[in-house]
């Protein structure tokens, strides 16, 4: 058993340059192996998104708190609030963010691999349709 208290997970920022507006990473979970669950708590800032991205074994998102979108390819966006989980399956090209004028903070849940990104930002329409 691994304990570890609130005060010593450490919010970092991201890495690359795959998200649009301001993101903050809290690794749950050590870092994971090819085939481990990888856990990781992402809190994002007003507007803030995901690039444009798929997980080769597929994404639960389980929010915690704000309002969040979630978007895909085929122009379905859906809202998130507290206490809502969201599975992505695998392979599907998706974003995820914040809500304009809401943090938003869910635990990312993935496993066989890492994040492939597309090198797509998501345009204003995607995150705002309509």
């Amino acid at each position: 058993m691994e304990h570890r208290p609130a005060e010593q997970l450490e919010w970092t920022d991201p890495p690359g340059d795959s998200f649009t507006g301001r993101v903050w990473f809290g690794p749950m979970t050590p870092p994971p192996g090819p085939d481990d669950m990888n856990v990781l708590g992402v809190l994002f800032s007003p507007g803030a998104r995901t690039d444009w991205h798929s997980h080769p074994g597929g994404q639960v998102l389980y929010v915690v708190s704000g309002a969040g979108l979630v978007g895909t390819r085929a122009g379905e966006t859906v809202e998130l609030s507290p206490g809502d989980s969201l599975v992505t399956p695998p392979g599907e090209v998706h974003w995820h963010g914040a809500a304009p004028g809401s943090y938003m903070m869910h635990l990312s849940i993935t496993h066989h691999g890492d994040t492939q990104w597309t090198g797509e930002k998501v345009a204003d329409q995607d995150y705002l349709p309509g």
